[in-house]
């Protein structure tokens, strides 16, 4: 299980955790009764501390990804990944909503705002 830390990220380190682990699960990577690295661990490989381990996986537990068996470890359970998506999509459409905000207030145009999705769109 590969997981990177963005040190610099404004996103809290068990955040980071709990969405790559996220998109593991909807990728297929991670699969329905895979064991997770030990929080010992996975804190050691990502050089942070265990209590932010602890606390992503208990958010993923919180959020019915993970179920954890004391003295055996964390695993995987089945998810809905129609579910997954469908929550990730509707995050996306909120930081859009909240871009076309920010458009408007310093005076974009609709098509103007268009035009500039449409550019960052293709890259």
């Amino acid at each position: 299980m590969k997981i990177i830390i963005n040190n610099t990220s404004m996103i809290p380190i068990y955040e980071q955790i709990v969405e790559q682990i996220k998109a593991l699960i909807i990728n297929d990577e991670l699969k329905e009764n895979d064991i997770l690295p030990s929080v010992r661990s996975l804190s050691k490989d990502l050089k942070i501390s265990a209590l932010t381990v602890k606390k992503a996986y208990d958010n993923l537990e919180q959020e019915g990804f993970t179920s954890t068996i004391h003295g055996k470890g964390t695993y995987v359970l089945a998810s809905n990944k129609e579910l997954l998506v469908e929550e990730r999509k509707k995050e996306i459409e909120t930081d859009l909503e909240m871009a076309i905000q920010k458009g408007r207030r310093y005076g974009l145009t609709d098509e103007e705002l268009k035009n500039l999705f449409i550019i960052i769109l293709e890259g």
